[in-house]
């Protein structure tokens, strides 16, 4: 799986760009988590870039698109609706 030294390198890069990735159009949360595949988990750790609504990249400014990868880490985008806290 991970080792935590690892874990604590991607909680330093999560927060070094975490103003950035949030403000992106559509973004709606930015986490630490395993990689989805082919609707499954991988050992993989990611960046999870949760999203109001997955879109296919030519649909979004490339300002407001996620790079694959940030400072070595894959990113891993979800589409998770509208989060509305009650």
């Amino acid at each position: 799986m991970f080792e935590q030294k690892d874990m604590d390198t991607v909680r330093q890069i999560k927060a070094r760009h975490e103003a950035e990735i949030m403000a992106k159009k559509n973004v709606v949360g930015l986490g630490i988590g395993y990689r989805q595949r082919g609707g499954g988990m991988t050992d993989e750790l990611s960046l999870v870039v949760l999203v109001s609504k997955k879109l296919p990249a030519g649909a979004l400014a490339p300002k407001d698109s996620i790079p694959p990868y940030i400072e070595g880490v894959p990113t891993d985008v979800q589409e998770v609706g509208i989060v509305k806290a009650l």
